[in-house]
């Protein structure tokens, strides 16, 4: 059986589904691997490496698509790529089925078995396949370090003989696998962090990783059986607003992360409250392809508003290519290992397992 993958459109998505080393991981359960040529030359991957370890490199998509029993990707692939799949193949990948529905749709009636990683349950099992989590981990350090760079002043408190610097502010948006790692990321910088969200029970991490939890009086926990935020009412949004917009008067750095799986990012943080906002802060968006976090939020765009900086990238992890390639691949191989039959030697789609049945595009 045959393990595949081609290239992405690389000026949007720099990762790829097929690290070297995971190619040994492949082939230790019985599977090879189909790559195209110069799969991963843009991150330091020359093709002699995945061959080297028992990979099959060849010329074209379609020679990738006609030899693999299973295709892995990052995103869906382009249209001419999809009409070449055939009965009974797997596409495995961040296919992103809200937005996509249609695509999938014309896939599952052609018989194509679509697995979408966004989509895995939270369960102890999953672990080691959660891409979600990977990859937010590498975005929220990112975010971080990328707003850092543009804030024109130190971030750790510093003592001196002509005076003291106070230490950076930090608001996190969000306490989920991004905001811990960015809470954490900017107090090992020096920085003073606070941290909002709705789920409750993010309090105890936050304030585990020196972090101070923004609490709305008579909240309630918002937060989902799968342990995502819901959508909160409008009592609490009103009193979350309000005490938002105290707290951005002296808040110098703001990294917004809250996302609803499938749905539009929640609009958090109001142009009012950015209108109290010292003149030299910045707010680092992370919600951007959904929508945003703030209403002033534009994908791919750096928004200058009364002497505040606004970042949303669509993609932050194209500037972490390597790395989170790396997560990526062991994440992909994990899920793969568990829908091989080593036995039978075949893909055995069992729909009581609840990873796949959570993930098949039925």
């Amino acid at each position: 059986m045959i393990v595949g993958s081609i290239l992405e459109d690389i000026n949007f998505e720099k990762r790829v589904a097929i690290t070297p080393d995971v190619v040994k991981k492949y082939k230790s359960i019985g599977l090879n691997i189909c790559l195209i040529k110069n799969y991963g030359v843009h991150l330091g991957y020359k093709d002699i490496d995945y061959s080297k370890e028992g990979a099959e490199i060849v010329e074209s998509s379609e020679d990738v698509i006609s030899k693999s029993d299973v295709l892995v990707q990052l995103n869906l692939c382009n249209d001419e790529n999809l009409e070449r799949l055939k009965d009974n193949q797997i596409i495995i990948g961040i296919l992103n089925p809200y937005s996509n529905e249609n695509k999938l749709k014309k896939l599952v009636s052609k018989k194509i078995n679509c697995f979408s990683l966004e989509l895995l349950p939270r369960i102890t099992r999953a672990q080691s396949m959660d891409i979600l989590s990977s990859q937010a981990n590498l975005a929220g350090y990112k975010a971080v370090v990328d707003s850092f760079a543009y804030f024109q002043k130190a971030i750790p408190m510093m003592m001196t003989a002509a005076g003291t610097i106070s230490a950076a502010k930090v608001l996190i948006v969000g306490a989920g696998v991004a905001g811990l790692q960015a809470i954490a990321t900017a107090k090992r910088m020096g920085a003073i962090v606070y941290a909002t969200d709705v789920r409750l029970a993010s309090k105890e991490q936050v304030e585990s990783l020196g972090g101070k939890f923004l609490t709305v009086e008579g909240s309630e926990n918002l937060e989902t059986e799968g342990g995502y935020a819901k959508e909160a009412s409008d009592e609490f949004k009103k009193k979350q607003e309000d005490l938002l917009k105290k707290t951005l008067e002296k808040i110098d750095i703001v990294v917004c992360t809250a996302l609803i799986p499938g749905k539009k990012a929640p609009i958090i943080i109001k142009k009012n409250m950015i209108d109290g906002m010292q003149s030299g802060s910045i707010i680092y968006d992370l919600a951007a392809i959904q929508g945003g976090n703030t209403e002033l939020t534009k994908v791919d765009e750096e928004i200058k508003y009364n002497g505040i900086t606004i970042l949303g990238e669509a993609n932050l992890l194209n500037k972490l290519p390597g790395s989170s390639s790396n997560l990526y691949a062991k994440n992909v191989f994990n899920f793969v290992n568990n829908l091989y039959d080593k036995d039978n030697n075949n893909f055995k789609i069992n729909i009581e397992d609840e990873i796949i049945e959570k993930t098949l595009i039925k």
